[in-house]
Parts: C-alpha cells; sequence; structure tokens
C-alpha cells in the first residue's frame, strides 16, 4: 500500500522487500505519480539553485468500494536540504505534476474490444446494449 522513490543515477530500478512482494497496478499508479512529483521538483530546484539529491517521494494509498478502487492517496515529501521558507513553494511545484493533475481532474476514458488480430476496436458507449 506503498512506494519510495529515492533518486539514483542510471535508470530506474524498483525493489521489493521480499521476493514474493508482487509490483502491482497500484503501485506503478504510485511510482508514476511519485516520479512525475520528483521530476518536476528536480526541475524547479535546478532552476532555483537549489540542491535536490536528497529528494525522497514516498506514495501511499488506501482502498475504497463501490466500485473497488483507490480512494485516497497521500504524498510525502521529504527533503532535507529544502531551506524551510521554500516549503510552500515545493507543495505549489509538487503539485504541478501532470500525473497528480490527472488524478485530481479525472479524464475520459474509452474501452475497446477487438476480436480479431485484424479488427479494428469499436468504442463501448455508456449506452450500449449488453
Amino acid at each position: 500500500d506503498s512506494i519510495r522513490l529515492e533518486p539514483t543515477t542510471g535508470p530506474m530500478t524498483v525493489e521489493a522487500e521480499s521476493a514474493d512482494q508482487l509490483y502491482s497496478p497500484f503501485h506503478m499508479l504510485a511510482s508514476g505519480l511519485a516520479f512525475c512529483t520528483y521530476s518536476v521538483l528536480a526541475s524547479w530546484a535546478s532552476n532555483a539553485r537549489l540542491d535536490s539529491d536528497d529528494i525522497i517521494i514516498d506514495v501511499s494509498w488506501t482502498f475504497a468500494d463501490d466500485p473497488h478502487r483507490v480512494g485516497d492517496i497521500a504524498v510525502t515529501i521529504g527533503w532535507p536540504s529544502l531551506p524551510p521558507a521554500r516549503n510552500t513553494a515545493a507543495q505549489r511545484v509538487a503539485a504541478l505534476c501532470a500525473i497528480h493533475a490527472t488524478l485530481t481532474h479525472s479524464p475520459s476514458i474509452v474501452t475497446s474490444v477487438a476480436t480479431s488480430a485484424t479488427e479494428t476496436p469499436q468504442p463501448l458507449s455508456a449506452t450500449a446494449s449488453r
């Protein structure tokens, strides 16, 4: 029910606490939010001449039902070198992440099904009969 992003050099690596722990679609959702948040903060830090090497992003979530989904997401930014006077600005910048905006302004989603490899999927409409 949580992930942590710690910036390292090289490609993004996902590590689990144990070999039997799965990287679920919910972890993927949280990872996208964490990485996007980190990216906008690191970019802002570079322009503001702030050190961003110690940013850590924790994302946790809880579930809701009817329908089953992620109900709440909490993003915690650990940034020990950030001057306290910049905390409010960092919060505003973090909210500029496009994944954050997507999650707070629901996109429309169209699902389609193709029954053969050559068929063009037809979108399902909300009024389609069953």
